[in-house]
């Protein structure tokens, strides 16, 4: 997951995840869906996978099918992307938006990424990448939980949801083959976490592509028309490694520059000049290897 930033609040509640979370005095809540708050001030208890599933409605585990995996799943679908959510954007997207189109850009890999790599592995990783959030929620830089606990509360909850006890099996001659599926979705995070292989080099480029992709697309779609400035976000291209994929994020800075002349702002948004260097050290790479026939 691409780093974000939260609501700036104020007043405090205990949240499902075990923090102290605030509510914002500028902002109304998200009009799209409930979430699972973030922590701005660390938990006054250590947080744990138990408590926050004590405080869901019982699901029953130990069935012959995946239903209790399938029911944590449905919080990906109604968790609101935490970045998004300082600048009041009308239905912003969720955790499972994002990955959904996270998967969809992997089987669009051009052909010289897609003969090197296992794309059907890729489309999978974008898929669970993200999966533990359905219980952590959502952590940004802002909510002051480190990377260390960050990791540890991901790995408690990828072990929980990858367990034969919600996967199906129910102890019957079915829990070896759920516990195979569930360790391969285990794996696949854990493989995406470590960021070694070209896979998850990919998928992570793709993260960050996406990112760059929205913040673009809800500038746009703003009313009135340059209300919505998200160029603090553009830093994020800066982090893409892959030639293929800065080529993609190059062309959708380029939309955004376009957008923001059309409208005379040229200059006057946050990530201009950022932008512009990428883009323009993009072409410069791209007309020096053409020089050279590479």
């Amino acid at each position: 997951m691409v780093l974000h930033e939260p609501s700036s609040t104020s007043g405090t509640t205990q949240s499902l995840n075990g923090s102290n979370t605030t509510q914002a005095q500028e902002l109304s809540p998200p009009k799209k869906i409930a979430t699972l708050p973030t922590a701005s001030s660390p938990p006054t208890a250590p947080w744990s996978v138990q408590a926050v599933v004590s405080a869901l409605p019982p699901t029953p585990a130990n069935l012959p099918t995946p239903l209790p995996f399938l029911h944590l799943l449905e919080r990906l679908k109604t968790t609101p992307r935490e970045g998004w959510r300082r600048f009041h954007i009308p239905n912003g997207e969720s955790i499972a938006d994002h990955m959904y189109r996270m998967s969809i850009l992997t089987m669009l890999a051009p052909p010289s990424l897609a003969s090197r790599l296992d794309i059907a592995r890729c489309t999978k990783m974008a898929l669970v990448h993200d999966m533990a959030e359905s219980l952590v929620g959502d952590i940004t830089p802002r909510d002051g939980i480190s990377k260390t606990e960050k990791s540890r509360r991901e790995a408690a909850t990828m072990d929980y949801l990858t367990g034969s006890e919600l996967l199906g099996g129910g102890g019957g001659e079915e829990e070896g083959v759920e516990n195979s599926i569930g360790q391969g979705l285990r794996a696949v995070w854990q493989e995406y976490e470590d960021g070694i292989t070209p896979e998850s080099k990919f998928v992570h480029d793709i993260d960050k592509l996406e990112l760059v992709l929205q913040m673009m697309e809800y500038e746009r779609r703003a009313e009135p028309k340059g209300s919505v400035d998200l160029g603090e976000f553009v830093w994020v291209a800066g982090r893409i490694e892959l030639e293929e994929m800065r080529i993609w994020c190059a062309a959708v800075l380029r939309e955004r520059e376009e957008f923001w002349k059309g409208l005379g702002r040229e200059g006057e948004v946050q990530g201009w000049e950022m932008g512009r260097s990428f883009v323009e050290g993009w072409e410069r790479e791209r007309e020096g290897k053409m020089k050279n026939g590479t």
